[in-house]
């Protein structure tokens, strides 16, 4: 007969087990719990009805920005600026009320282009009992994400010599282990890890001279490289952490180039510029699967797949698998599903869906030979055997990966569109869709019944 001590225990067990798999269905960062954007949540709906989804809550007077939302334990946390001021917010889950809004620093006037000037881009990093958020001039703060108080920040700018992109900084932190990596763009300071807890430099990296330095300026109405990025070594995208021949590294991908740096000391340790335009402006994130990684942007550049392996003084190489112009991905992102590259082909002159092998970057099938009904491009996330698709317009799409044509599964249009371009992620997280538009998120069932 069982104990009441045992009896204790097992309700312990139970509770911590019912906890685990809750979270697992959150999103508490950029591109989800992997920052591959694949939710892990299953038992959602595989097709939508004629209107779309049914909508749960729509919150409003959340000011401008392009920030995806992070969700864990009942919150949405999400970035702004309103009025005078960039700040940080926090949201009921459950009916989209706001729980507290934080002040970042004063609103960050972005100089010289109009496109995003509205507010931040990034998507706060929620670990335990604290959030990591990036404002678009570069001050990094650690958040108490019970009520908003800010625990430390650190300048991009002023503490690393960081110089501002053009389109101001965009990234999302990485939270690994007890570190947060972000990028200034230094030459000495590449890439950063701070001591999540405190804020302090844990290690910089230092960038060794480009091989493409010496070469002809490469492409494009911006000049050579770095035109229309600043002269920033940061570009706009965020980094990823991974393993590979047991050395744990972070990859992100610069104005320049994709890099990898050691998480232990910041050790530069390889690189693969192919993949980046010549105007410096990169923005999606790389992708690692299999000792390969896969980068994309647009302005006459493509995306291209890296082979990583150990080089003979004990360092690492990257080495060009393929390199195609038929997925120059602007800032949708792509995902892997199947051994599958799904994502947009586009940048400023619009764009389409592509769908590209990802061993050989064998064009599957794509979109800009369709019929006048097809779509433009947009932002990728998965969930559940789905792809969440926003295009730029507005519209909301439920695809069913196919590695021989578009299947749509339903569509919806947003109400009450802005008129800013639709460049916030969509984010999945426990059986809801949350789709932001500036001041305004909505949020949808998308739970099969």
């Amino acid at each position: 007969m069982p104990t009441a001590q045992s009896f204790t225990i097992a309700l312990v067990v139970a509770a911590f087990t019912q906890n685990a798999l809750c979270a697992q269905f959150d999103w508490p960062q950029w591109q989800g719990p992997d920052r591959t954007a694949h939710s892990k949540e299953t038992g959602l709906l595989k097709a939508w009805p004629k209107e779309g989804p049914p909508g749960a809550w729509k919150t409003t007077g959340l000011g401008g920005g392009d920030s995806a939302p992070s969700i864990v334990a009942g919150r949405v946390y999400g970035m702004s600026i309103r009025g005078e001021d960039e700040i940080v917010w926090a949201l009921s889950e459950k009916d989209g009320k706001e729980v507290w809004a934080a002040r970042l620093g004063p609103a960050f006037m972005q100089r010289g282009m109009p496109q995003s000037k509205e507010g931040p881009g990034g998507t706060p990093t929620v670990d335990g009992e604290r959030l990591y958020v990036e404002g678009m001039g570069g001050d990094v703060a650690c958040v108490q994400a019970s009520d908003g108080k800010v625990l430390w920040t650190r300048s991009l700018q002023t503490d690393f010599g960081g110089k501002l992109p053009t389109w101001s900084f965009r990234e999302s932190p990485l939270v690994d282990g007890d570190k947060v990596i972000v990028t200034p763009g230094a030459q000495d300071a590449m890439m950063v890890a701070l001591d999540k807890l405190t804020g302090k430099t844990v290690w910089k990296t230092a960038m060794p001279a480009s091989p493409a330095a010496e070469a002809p300026a490469q492409g494009g109405p911006g000049g050579g490289r770095g035109g229309r990025g600043g002269g920033s070594g940061a570009a706009y995208s965020s980094p990823i952490a991974m393993t590979f021949e047991g050395v744990r590294q972070y990859v992100q991908l610069t104005a320049k180039g994709v890099i990898g740096v050691a998480a232990a000391d910041g050790k530069f340790l390889w690189r693969y510029d192919r993949p980046a335009n010549g105007m410096g402006i990169n923005i999606t994130t790389p992708l690692y699967h299999d000792g390969q990684v896969f980068a994309s942007t647009a302005y006459g550049a493509g995306g291209g797949l890296a082979k990583l392996s150990k080089d003979g003084s004990g360092g690492f190489k990257a080495e060009e698998v393929w390199f195609s112009k038929n997925i120059e991905n602007h800032h949708g992102g792509v995902v892997l599903i199947d051994g599958a590259l799904y994502g947009a082909n586009g940048g400023n002159g619009g764009g389409y869906p592509v769908c590209l092998d990802f061993k050989t970057g064998d064009v599957l099938w794509n979109e800009k030979d369709a019929d006048k009904r097809r779509l433009k491009k947009g932002s990728v996330a998965v969930a559940d055997g789905r792809i969440y698709y926003r295009t730029e317009e507005g519209p909301v799409v439920l695809i069913e990966p196919s590695r021989k044509e578009l299947l749509v599964r339903g569509q919806f249009d947003q109400p009450d569109r802005t008129g800013k371009p639709a460049w916030a992620h969509p984010v999945i997280a426990n059986g809801k869709l949350y789709i932001r538009d500036q001041d305004t998120l909505y949020c949808y069932d998308v739970k099969a019944k």
